[in-house]
C-alpha cells in the first residue's frame, strides 16, 4: 500500500513534475495524474484517437488547444457541439470578451451583449456570423452528410487557428450530431428556405461506425458529456469492439442518472468501453483540467522525442 506523499511546490517546476507529484496525492489530484498517464499512452501508441467536446470550451478560451491537438495529429475523430463550432467561427473574425458573472443581464441585453457565465459576446459578432453563414453554406442538389457539411464550412474559414479549418486541412472528420441545436443549424434552415440544401443526418452514423470498425485499438477523451459523448460511445455498440482507453473530464456526478455524469465504468456494462480498458474520470472544471492534462502530456512526449533523437 502506497503512502500519501505531501506535495511540495518548487520554484520553476514543470507542469509534468507537478502532475507526477499529484499522482502520489489523493482525490482529484491522483485522478488527474492517472489521466495524463492514459493520455500519454493514447497519443504515443497506435490508437485511433477520439475527442468529444461539449460545454462552452471555445468561449472560455480552449479553442487553440483543440486546434493544435488536431494539427499535431493527436485527434483522429472530433465529435463536438454546434455551439462550440458557432463560437469557433465567430473567433475567426471577432472575439469573446471577459466580463462578470454577476452582471446586470437586463442591462447587458440593452447594450446588445450576450453572456456565457463571465464571457461576453456582442450582437454585431452574431450578425457578422449570420452574414458569413449565408455566404458559405453550400447550395446544390447533392445531399451531404453532416460531416461533409462541416468540411465544406471549414474549408472557407480564413483562420489557421480555427478548429473547423484545421480539421479540414488535416482531413480529420468533424461530427456534430446535434447540429440543429445551434445557430449553425438555425442559419442552415433559414438558408434552405430560399435555396436547396440537403443534409442527411443519418449518414454520419455510418461514417463514424466505419471508423470504429476499422480501428485496431481506440482511445477517447470526453470533455463534458452530452450528445457528443453518447454519439461517440454508441458508435462502438454495432461493432465487435470497445474503447481501449478512456478519459472523462466533467463537473457532473452520476447520482442524477444524467449522461454527462455517468461513470466510464457504467459504459463497460453497455459494451462501449472494454472491461480491460484503462480509464479515469477527472471531476473538475475542464477549463482547468484539460490544459493541465494536455500540457503535461506534451511535455512528456517532447522529452521522449528528444531522448530518442539523442540516442539516434
Amino acid at each position: 500500500m502506497e503512502t500519501v506523499h505531501q506535495l511540495e511546490i518548487k520554484p520553476g517546476m514543470s507542469i509534468d513534475a507537478l502532475v507526477k507529484g499529484l499522482g502520489h496525492c489523493g482525490f482529484g489530484a491522483r485522478r488527474l495524474a492517472e489521466a495524463v498517464d492514459i493520455y500519454e499512452k493514447m497519443l504515443s501508441g497506435n490508437f485511433t484517437k477520439f475527442l468529444t467536446l461539449s460545454g462552452a470550451m471555445v468561449p472560455a478560451g480552449m479553442r487553440n488547444i483543440v486546434s493544435e491537438l488536431i494539427r499535431n495529429g493527436y485527434v483522429d475523430v472530433l465529435v463536438i457541439t454546434g455551439a462550440n463550432l458557432v463560437h469557433d467561427i465567430i473567433e475567426s473574425f471577432g472575439c469573446h470578451c471577459l466580463g462578470s458573472s454577476e452582471s446586470d443581464d437586463a442591462g447587458l441585453r440593452a447594450k446588445g451583449i450576450s453572456r456565457i457565465y463571465d464571457v461576453f459576446l456582442r450582437d454585431e459578432d452574431f450578425v457578422a456570423f449570420e452574414e458569413l453563414m449565408q455566404k458559405i453554406l453550400p447550395e446544390g442538389s447533392e445531399t451531404l452528410s453532416g460531416r461533409e457539411l462541416m468540411s465544406h464550412i471549414g474549408r472557407q474559414i480564413d483562420d489557421e487557428k480555427s478548429i473547423l479549418r484545421t480539421a479540414y486541412e488535416m482531413k480529420v472528420p468533424v461530427f456534430c450530431p446535434a447540429l440543429p441545436d445551434s445557430m449553425i443549424g438555425l442559419q442552415a434552415w433559414m438558408f434552405s428556405q430560399t435555396k436547396r440544401l440537403s443534409v442527411d443526418a443519418f449518414a454520419d452514423i455510418k461514417e463514424i461506425v466505419d471508423i470504429c470498425y476499422e480501428s485496431e485499438k481506440s482511445g477517447i477523451v470526453i470533455v463534458g458529456g452530452g450528445v457528443p459523448k453518447n454519439f461517440a460511445l454508441q458508435s462502438m455498440l454495432v461493432t465487435p469492439k470497445s474503447f481501449d482507453l478512456a478519459i472523462q473530464l466533467t463537473t457532473d456526478t452520476p447520482e442524477n442518472g444524467g449522461l454527462s455524469g455517468a461513470t466510464l465504468s457504467e459504459a463497460i456494462s453497455w459494451g462501449k468501453i472494454s472491461e480491460k480498458a484503462s480509464y479515469v474520470t477527472v471531476y473538475g472544471d475542464a477549463t482547468i483540467t484539460l490544459p493541465m492534462m494536455v500540457a503535461a502530456t506534451m511535455e512528456r512526449l517532447e522529452k521522449s522525442k528528444t531522448a530518442s533523437d539523442n540516442q539516434g
